[in-house]
């Protein structure tokens, strides 16, 4: 089962539990194998990349792994760069 979650254009650290918080949610009780993570409007900056740390931490936790989509190629150099760029499973 694959589940569908949104970051928004403008993060701010604050916004990051909140985010957290939200995708436990949406797992508690919904079992996904794959979460795909739009993540379009996101800025690629520091906080983007945590929150998709994060993010993926937190689905890892429930069973899930968290798959990126819609990245920007400057997003997507600065996951690699930081050893984010994939995620191989729980």
């Amino acid at each position: 089962m694959t589940a569908r979650f949104a970051v928004g254009a403008t993060l701010s650290r604050s916004d990051i539990p909140v985010l957290c918080a939200d995708l436990a949610q949406l797992l508690c009780g919904r079992p996904a194998t794959v979460v795909v993570c739009d993540v379009g409007v996101a800025r690629a900056d520091v906080v983007t990349v945590e929150a998709i740390a994060r993010l993926r931490l937190t689905a890892r936790r429930h069973g899930s792994r968290l798959v990126v989509a819609g990245a920007g190629p400057d997003l997507l150099s600065l996951l690699d760069l930081l050893g984010l760029g994939a995620d191989p499973g729980p």
